[in-house]
């Protein structure tokens, strides 16, 4: 209470913003990690099973399993691509730019829909307000061209 240290405890928005992106980085290392082991446990077990096993030797495509191999392996690149290269290009950052350029879009779209509806609300009210001026003029119509007596 009396100590002479501040300690603030409370994180400030832009370490919570990179620690939140730090952990989503880890997280999608942690998932190509993931796919890594999955793709050589499942390559080993495809070996494994045609040629060992001699299971699917009357499949159509003889040596089916070096094509699933390779087709699993192009996956696993992109994944790889995804992770470390287009996450660069596509990170965080453009992000941002992409959120401020659609909130620029929808406020700009925004102010459009606001001028129109105050065009279409004046042209209502001049509207009216030519009704009620002739409905007045009609009320006042008198022959004589005299006020109306009071009594």
């Amino acid at each position: 209470m009396f100590s002479k240290t501040n300690k603030n405890d409370k994180i400030d928005a832009e370490q919570r913003e990179q620690y939140e992106y730090a952990r989503a980085r880890i997280k999608t290392k942690k998932r190509l990690m993931r796919h890594f082991i999955l793709f050589l446990a499942g390559s080993i077990l495809l070996i494994i099973i045609n040629p060992i096993l001699g299971i699917g030797k009357d499949f159509f495509i003889k040596d089916w399993f070096i094509w699933a191999i390779l087709i699993w392996a192009l996956l696993f690149l992109v994944h790889l691509l995804n992770v470390f290269v287009l996450n660069k290009f596509m990170g965080k950052e453009w992000e941002d730019q992409q959120m401020v350029k659609l909130k620029a879009k929808q406020a700009e779209r925004i102010a459009e829909l606001k001028k129109t509806a105050i065009k279409e609300v004046t042209v209502e009210e001049v509207k009216a307000m030519k009704a009620s001026s002739e409905d007045e003029v009609k009320k006042n119509d008198n022959p004589n061209l005299l006020p109306p007596e009071e009594a």
